[in-house]
């Protein structure tokens, strides 16, 4: 159901019956009342991915000035190449900012994540404290494909068996840094070097107190406690659970989208799309904090 903030002006569609929502009524240029801010925080809860359309030009400065209403804006943590602080353009970064792309200048690659199709993950769900927020601007954006899919894993929670449930109730899973692209990490060895965390298989989320599925394809590589059989058996399970139609909203970008998601209940992954065409998207995130179950 659409609903206006009476206050606001701000205007929330849904976008599918599964979560997302559309806002409309908001000016990212312009520095935002905390009445609007609240209203936001209120649709994060009720529909865990929001997009704001057509907001033409938006600066890493002003994108970082409307991320850090959220909380501390979060540091990078990928591969050095990916480090490096530009600013030229719609290149411009710094430590807050990380370019999503396939593009390259001089030869060289100017941000992260390239063309190939990407797993779902949970963005540093291989981190003690996964980012809380993660936001996307899109800046270059190909003629097909690349598109988002988010996955609502409190659906996906609540879709389990009651013995599965039982089952997997107060254990943990590894999380190990980008381990299904590289299959280099021998977990049965010493993986002190591999950035990794034990997380909750299921996680009460803080705010809204709603317990959500807490693993993704792409990061996820053992539950604690489980052989390695039963183990695998069990997340391939609920991995091609998470990934099914009925439990996902995909985005379709259009240039200047700017989606914004609740990283600790949305495991997202991308589609695939022409090599050849450019696809460009500026992204911050709002730190986090441990969870549990």
């Amino acid at each position: 159901m659409t609903t206006t903030g009476a206050t606001t002006g701000l205007t929330i569609k849904p976008l599918s019956p599964v979560i997302g929502a559309e806002i409309t009524g908001i000016d990212l240029h312009a520095e935002q009342p905390q009445s609007v801010i609240d209203e936001i925080l209120k649709a994060w809860r009720d529909y865990t991915v929001l997009a704001i359309r057509g907001t033409q030009d938006l600066t890493m400065e002003e994108q970082l000035a409307f991320a850090g209403r959220f909380g501390d804006l979060g540091a990078r943590k990928q591969a050095p190449e990916a480090l490096r602080e530009r600013t030229e353009g719609i290149y411009q970064t710094n430590e807050h900012t990380l370019l999503v792309s396939n593009m390259k200048v001089d030869g060289q690659p100017i941000g992260a994540f390239g063309d190939a199709d990407m797993w779902f993950h949970i963005d540093s769900g291989y981190s003690e404290k996964p980012y809380k927020y993660t936001f996307l601007y899109g800046l270059e954006i190909p003629s097909r494909g690349g598109n988002t899919l988010f996955c609502d894993a409190y659906a996906v929670y609540d879709a389990l068996s009651d013995e599965l449930k039982e089952k997997l109730a107060g254990k943990k899973a590894l999380h190990i840094h980008e381990y299904k692209r590289t299959e280099e990490v021998d977990i049965e060895k010493d993986i002190s070097d591999s950035p990794h965390f034990f997380h909750p298989v299921f996680i009460t989320h803080p705010e809204t107190g709603k317990k959500a599925l807490f693993v993704d394809r792409l990061m996820t590589r053992r539950i604690e406690g489980l052989d390695a059989a039963e183990s695998d058996t069990i997340l391939n399970q609920l991995f091609d659970l998470m990934e099914s139609p009925q439990f996902l909203y995909e985005h379709v970008w259009q240039k200047h989208d700017f989606v914004m998601w609740d990283n600790r209940c949305a495991p997202h992954g991308r589609t695939w799309f022409p090599k050849e065409e450019d696809r460009l998207l500026r992204r911050c995130t709002i730190e986090g904090e441990c969870l549990s179950e």
